[in-house]
């Protein structure tokens, strides 16, 4: 754990919630930007699926990229490339063709893939004795930028016009990519010094099952996640056409319960410890599912996505919490498999659900992978909580 901090750490914490808000936004853009997308270039669920691999092939290789900056301690640099990286993508996608607009997406799950690990490690570093609530705190900005931009893509797009949506989105983007390019210290040494820290201490931590199994429950909730954040838009309007761009729309109320459970999160630490939390979260979702993927009506969509979105607010930085404590303070430099894992499950999910909705001709159909993914959550759950009572 760190035993000194630079004197620019508050300010560098800043700049990433900062910036981790705008890349919330960015993050899931893709979902509410599909019925555009569809009109525009006349796409069915299986075409429109396309667009999740892309940005998520994307993620993966900058998740994969952050893993060389880990080496050396340069999350902030990983941050600060990311985000420039994400500016270019977006303001990719106002040209017209499909080729292109799947290559925009490519490039921003680059800068996504690079941005969100790093901020996400320099973070936990940055708060040795409170990674839990802290972790939340910081994905509490994320919630908020994933809130605002269904709205804002509903104020400023105009038909098949992003423009406006785009620019909004690439100013603050690289306004806060300058800011981290001016700081005057941007390696954060776990030992309090600037030194790189060497990647091969400590334990090895991918040789054992444990990490692949906390691994693979990043990967199962990851694409709950981005499941939910990317089709919710277009099952809602596949319901009630209406209602897809309602103010008090189901993916607003998602995103906004998910806003919400992460600022509840570290005031229920105090009570519940992390395994309990995360079967707490889970059950949760699983009534919101339940009800979501029944639902009759737009407004009982709306009730299962808050409860969902309540429920998996927490379950993400928890887990990577879990992992840091399971294995130690080095283990920031060592996770890099634990967010490819997520990226890999993200492309997995989404894609998944518009091919059973495209072979099904029912995109509720698809929305069920989604019920499927928490049961197997559960599960695992189920085991590791087990495997760290025995351990107590």
């Amino acid at each position: 754990m760190p035993t000194s901090l630079p004197a620019n750490a508050k300010r560098i914490k800043v700049i990433l919630s900062g910036l981790f808000l705008v890349s919330g936004s960015v993050t899931v853009l893709i979902g509410q930007l599909l019925p555009i997308l569809a009109r525009q270039y006349a796409l069915n669920d299986l075409q429109l699926s396309f667009y999740f691999p892309s940005q998520f092939t994307g993620s993966l290789i900058g998740t994969f990229l952050t893993s060389r900056f880990a080496r050396k301690n340069q999350f902030i640099a990983a941050s600060f490339i990311g985000a420039v990286l994400m500016a270019a993508g977006v303001l990719l996608m106002n040209v017209d063709s499909f080729p292109v607009s799947l290559i925009a997406f490519f490039i921003n799950g680059i800068g996504i893939g690079l941005t969100l690990p790093a901020i996400n490690m320099t973070v936990l570093e940055l708060s040795p004795e409170n990674t839990a609530s802290s972790l939340s705190f910081l994905n509490f900005f994320w919630g908020v930028g994933a809130i605002i931009c269904k709205p804002f893509v509903d104020i400023s797009s105009r038909g098949s016009d992003i423009v406006v949506t785009t620019t909004v989105l690439a100013a603050p983007l690289l306004i806060a990519a300058a800011m981290l390019y001016l700081q005057p210290t941007r390696i954060i040494a776990s030992d309090g010094s600037s030194d790189p820290v060497n990647d091969d201490a400590g334990i090895p931590i991918w040789t054992l099952p444990l990490a692949w199994a906390i691994a693979f429950f990043n990967f199962i909730h990851v694409g709950f996640e981005s499941g939910m954040g990317g089709w919710l838009t277009t099952y809602t309007g596949r319901l009630d056409a209406t209602q897809a761009v309602h103010w008090l729309s189901p993916t607003l109320l998602y995103f906004v319960f998910f806003v919400v459970g992460r600022g509840v999160a570290p005031g229920l630490f105090r009570f519940l410890n992390e395994n309990k939390m995360l079967f707490f979260g889970l059950f949760t979702i699983l009534a919101g599912m339940l009800i979501t993927v029944t639902a009759a009506s737009v407004v009982i969509l709306g009730v299962g996505a808050a409860v969902a979105g309540f429920g998996t607010s927490w379950i993400f930085p928890t887990n990577v919490s879990r992992f840091s404590h399971t294995f130690g303070a080095s283990a920031s430099r060592r996770a890099t498999p634990l967010f490819i894992a997520g990226t890999l499950g993200a492309a997995s999910s989404t894609w998944l659900i518009g091919f059973v909705s495209n072979q099904t001709g029912d995109l509720r159909s698809g929305m069920y992978v989604l019920v499927v993914s928490v049961v197997i959550l559960l599960v695992l759950q189920v085991c590791l909580g087990t495997r760290a009572a025995r351990q107590r």
